[in-house]
């Protein structure tokens, strides 16, 4: 059985990539750079095709959607949020994941208890809306809408699909001053990874298992 990891290279897919690893699986990380076990750009549909070909017929069990951008960090109205940003985001946010379950679901049907694991943010919910970063919010939150019809639509092929807020974790995006370190997130990730299953597909969770605000 083999773990597939999208933007693998580092941070939080870095470290999931090493903890899966380090207990035995077989991991395929993707990335977009020549370092990745596999090169994948998440916005290019025939780089998905390639991906799925390199797997070949392998079984995967657990398929984390991790790859993504946050562009529009400190625009502001009038003084930002580009056309081409919001093209940008909503194609690694939300395409992306798409591509990358719909290229891999002959793979996940080989497995005996197939996950699908899309990362999104505590950004994504409609009840937490401080305002700003209007497009990381957007997509973070059409991610998570994406993940609840795909787990009510792939329920019935026995396929689990769980959303989840990693944290605010100290990575490139995150930050230095951010609450919590990339081990603190795997971790905690990992454990809501194992634990879902057909009766709790569609779940929003964070990263320590507390039920997410929608």
């Amino acid at each position: 059985m083999t773990v597939v990891i999208t933007g693998a290279t580092r941070g939080i897919g870095a470290g999931l990539a090493a903890h899966y690893r380090g207990i035995g699986k077989t991991v395929m990380g993707t990335g977009r750079s020549l370092t990745a076990d596999i090169t994948l750009d998440v916005t290019r549909p025939s780089s998905h095709t390639e991906m799925a070909e390199q797997l070949g017929d392998r079984a995967v069990e657990l398929l984390v959607c991790n790859a993504g951008v946050y562009l529009d960090r400190g625009d502001e109205i009038g003084n930002g949020y580009g056309v081409d940003i919001w093209a940008q985001s909503f194609a690694t946010n939300v395409t992306g994941v798409f591509l990358t379950i719909e290229a891999l679901l002959p793979h996940l049907r080989r497995a005996r208890n197939p996950r699908i694991a899309i990362i999104s943010s505590q950004m994504a919910s409609s009840e937490r809306a401080p305002g700003g970063s209007y497009i990381y919010r957007s997509s973070k939150a059409a991610a998570l809408n994406l993940g609840r019809n795909l787990a009510a639509d792939l329920k019935s092929e026995g396929i689990a699909v769980g959303i989840y807020h990693p944290g605010w974790v100290q990575t490139d995006m995150g930050g230095e001053t951010a609450e919590i370190t990339v081990a603190e997130s795997v971790a905690g990730l990992a454990a809501r990874f194992k634990a879902l299953k057909l009766e709790t597909t569609g779940c929003f969770e964070t990263w320590d298992g507390r039920p997410h605000a929608y």
